[in-house]
């Protein structure tokens, strides 16, 4: 009785042993991998999604396995186990119908790891959803929202949809700052207006080719794009280094833009009708 009470505390003592290995295994792996993604991304390149997709990978292989060899030192569950392995075609079946859309993930996650149709840090767009890539895990891509709130769409799901991705390989944004403009206005003063406010501005890059500058082409240029119903419509094109100072740049133009006008007298009209009413006899 003395013994298989011994022999019991030593499975449990091995066992218990085993599971803090495997849990200290995990965290060492976690916390080496922080520090290498911190580095990542404090370096130029700043593409840390290698780096956590092989994190969850090595934590999710350790856990497994260790739990594996814990359950293979108990003798009943290895017993368990053995008599599992009969019925292992028919198990396997199950589990491959139950586990489909979990390996779907996983499966589609190592595709956009090998791929990179996106990469962590990237501004993107799905549908009507716009963020930055904050994580790939082997189940769901981690997207923070301009809200600072984070959705989880599965690897599977994510894979196939179409992406507006601004930062895949040029980040360079060309960003439209479009300014109607009334028929009486000075259509050459208000473009000179834009032109000037839009240089002025510190988050403006000079996106020009040398022929373009041999010559002499504006840094900023200014064009009517239509004639419309009650207004004459100005578009200029603006280059930034990124979509987040694209997004500044236009909110600060747009400002400075309406202030000048009203400074000289450039009217943003308003929408209006011709109403003719007729007398019936």
């Amino acid at each position: 009785m003395e013994e298989q009470l011994v022999s019991n505390l030593s499975e449990l003592g091995i066992v218990a042993g085993i599971l803090v290995v495997t849990f200290f295994l995990a965290f060492l792996v976690n916390r080496f991998f922080k520090r290498l993604i911190r580095k990542s991304s404090e370096s130029m390149k700043n593409d840390p999604t290698n780096y956590l997709f092989l994190r969850h990978a090595l934590v999710a292989l350790i856990y497994i396995v260790g739990f594996g060899i814990a359950v293979s030192m108990i003798p009943r569950l290895r017993t368990l186990a053995n008599s599992m392995l009969a019925g292992a075609g028919i198990l396997a079946v199950a589990v491959g119908f139950a586990s489909q859309h979990a390996l779907s993930n996983i499966i589609s996650g190592v595709f956009i790891v090998i791929f990179k149709p996106f990469r962590v840090n990237d501004r993107i767009q799905l549908r009507d959803l716009s963020g930055i890539i904050e994580d790939i895990t082997l189940r769901h891509t981690v997207i923070r929202n301009f809200e600072n709130r984070r959705i989880l769409v599965p690897n599977a799901l994510i894979s196939d949809e179409i992406i507006v991705n601004s930062d895949f390989e040029d980040g360079k944004i060309c960003k439209w700052v479009d300014i109607s403009i009334s028929y009486d206005s000075d259509i050459d003063r208000a473009k000179e207006i834009m032109r000037s406010e839009i240089e002025a501005h510190p988050l403006l890059i000079d996106n020009r080719t040398p022929e373009q500058l041999q010559k002499e082409k504006p840094k900023v240029d200014v064009r009517l794009i239509m004639l419309a119903e009650s207004s004459v419509n100005l578009r200029a094109w603006a280059w930034t280094k990124d979509n987040a100072d694209a997004f500044a740049l236009g909110c600060d133009v747009l400002e400075s833009i309406k202030k000048r006008f009203d400074r000289e007298g450039i009217e943003i009209p308003f929408p209006h009708r011709t109403i003719v009413q007729k007398n019936q006899a």
